[in-house]
């Protein structure tokens, strides 16, 4: 039942997922093996074999990205690990590019 008078408005809302960015780790002569492997556990949240095994990528192919997320997040982490490396001495390098 219509109520006279009555305007219908016809909305599409279009939501659309973030963009999403790669972290790409890149590989230097100075930064340990074994902090490269600690900030990839810690501040990515992978397991010892998936951190490890991301180091060697590094390593051998001179960067390998770390993980993908949403701009912010992806920056935060890139902030939090380049911050950590600079407290030890490390040159430690990553970007944010878009996936």
């Amino acid at each position: 039942m219509s109520l006279q008078g009555e305007t219908r408005e016809n909305t599409k809302i279009r939501i659309r997922e973030p963009k999403h960015y790669k972290v790409i780790m890149h590989n230097d002569d100075f930064t340990t093996m074994e902090f490269v492997v600690e900030i990839l556990k810690d501040i990515f949240h992978k397991d010892e074999m998936e951190a490890e095994r991301l180091m060697l990528m590094v390593h051998e192919c001179g960067k390998a990205a770390v993980g993908t997320y949403p701009y912010d997040l992806a920056a935060s982490k890139v902030r939090s690990a380049t911050a950590r490396a600079k407290a030890a001495g490390f040159p430690f390098r990553m970007t944010v590019e878009e996936a």
